[in-house]
Formats: C-alpha cells, structure tokens, sequence
C-alpha cells in the first residue's frame, strides 16, 4: 500500500486599501487587498502550509519568515513552488489540493477558472486535481465585516519513490 499523507493549511490577512489583492496567484478587481510582508496571497498561503505540513516539512514561516527582507513583497508562487519542490525531494507527490477562500466581497466565482488553472500550473498538476471554493462569513467577525481574508487548504500527498520522508 502506498503512503498516504494529509496536511491542513490555514491563512488570515487584513485588507488594506491601496494594496492588490491577490488570490492563487490570480490578481482580483477589488477596492482594497490583503496586508503582508509578502504579497499576502491567503490562498497560496494556505497552500503552502498544507503540503510541508503533509510532508513534515514545518510551515511558511520558517521557509520564508517575515523578519527576512527578501521576501517582502514576494510573489507567494515562489513559495508553492518550494514546497511543492521540497515534497518532490522527500519523494512525495501531490494528488489533490481541496481549498476554500473566506472573503465578504468582491465575489470571486468569475476568478473560479483561473485561479485554479494557476494553481495547477505552478504545482504541475492537472486541473481537475485543484479545487477551490468560495465562502463568506455571512457577516460574522473580521472577515464578515470586511476587515480580513482568509483561506483553508488540505492537500494530500502519495509517497513516489524510496526517498526517505
């Protein structure tokens, strides 16, 4: 039987007027964007978290920490990419990412398409291999009240060769 893993990501930014909200790698129309020393792409953050965590490889933070001047202003498919390059080297393969973002407007079913074709194309995976979803928070704490994004992955992973993990 082969080995199987699971890893659950979780983000949260502020919204800022003045900034670009980008989501998946995906830039959105939007009168306000999310705050961070990066990007604050909440969606490929989540993302990230969730494939080292399936691969034990810790979390963003300690790849890519907001103390390190490098990353400021990075565009968060670098660090997708690095942990799904990471994985590759434990011998790990992703097989599904299933995510959510939590954001009170704008509405995002249009970026639905493209944001998952970015996805798959800076992990290598086919398409149909990435979801993501839309949710609000129906009016409810920060995100609710338009203060906040926040974005939910799990990712599962399927160990590919002898490579230890």
């Amino acid at each position: 039987m082969d080995e199987v893993r699971t890893g659950i990501g979780w983000d949260v930014h502020r919204l800022a007027r003045g900034r670009v909200l980008m989501l998946g790698g995906v830039m959105i129309a939007s009168e306000a964007g999310l705050e961070g020393h990066s990007d604050a792409d909440v969606l490929s953050h989540a993302i990230t978290d969730a494939i080292l965590g399936a691969a034990g490889a810790g979390d963003i933070g300690m790849h890519f920490p907001d103390s390190d001047p490098r990353w400021a202003g990075a565009n968060s498919l670098l660090f997708l990419r690095h942990a799904r390059d990471l994985a590759a080297a434990r011998g790990l393969e992703i097989l599904n990412v299933d995510s959510t973002v939590i954001l009170e407007t704008p509405r995002l079913k249009t970026y639905r398409t493209a944001i998952r074709q970015k996805l798959a194309e800076t992990l290598g995976l086919d398409v149909d291999r990435v979801s993501v979803k839309f949710k609000t928070a129906e009016k409810l704490g920060p995100v609710g009240t338009g203060q906040a994004a926040e974005a939910q992955a799990v990712v599962t992973l399927v160990k590919t060769s002898g490579k230890p993990t």
